[in-house]
């Protein structure tokens, strides 16, 4: 049987639900965790994946994202990570927490998210952004690129 995604681009910009909390997120990853397979981890700006993550690189990069977001989003809250479907997440999109402009969008200027994982297969998304050196180092460290 084949899995029919909906477009990317379409999808990318559908409607998303907010992490609020901390225990929310762990949900989130609990459920990503039980579907492991088929995964993209897209580092916008950098080189659009073309083949998905294995399942033991998914769970690294979600234990690695989460003590990141927990260490410099230090906030009661998370707030950061958005999901399509938070039990059966087709794409989460988790924002810097170092870069976080204005999420809403209301300054005109749009912020993407800093990484997102993804079942349907990324395209490019367009971020003038520079990625800051600290990043770059913990992906290639994370990936050993």
């Amino acid at each position: 049987m084949t899995n029919t995604y909906p477009s990317f681009k379409q999808h990318y910009v559908s409607s998303f639900t907010n992490m609020l909390r901390w225990h929310q997120l762990d949900e989130l990853w609990k459920n990503v965790k039980n579907n492991a397979e088929g995964w993209y981890i897209y580092l916008i700006g950098d080189t659009v994946p073309d083949t998905a993550v294995t399942s033991e690189e998914l769970y690294q990069f979600i234990q690695e994202i989460d003590e990141l977001l927990h260490r410099e989003h230090d906030y009661d809250y998370c707030g950061i990570v958005y999901a399509d479907n938070k039990e059966s997440p087709l794409m989460i999109k988790i924002f810097d927490p170092s870069n976080l402009g204005s999420a809403c969008g209301c300054s005109g200027q749009v912020i993407p998210p800093r990484w997102l994982l993804t079942r349907i297969p990324p395209e490019a998304i367009i971020d003038d952004t520079i990625i800051p050196a600290n990043r770059i180092r913990w992906w290639q460290r994370l990936f050993r690129r």
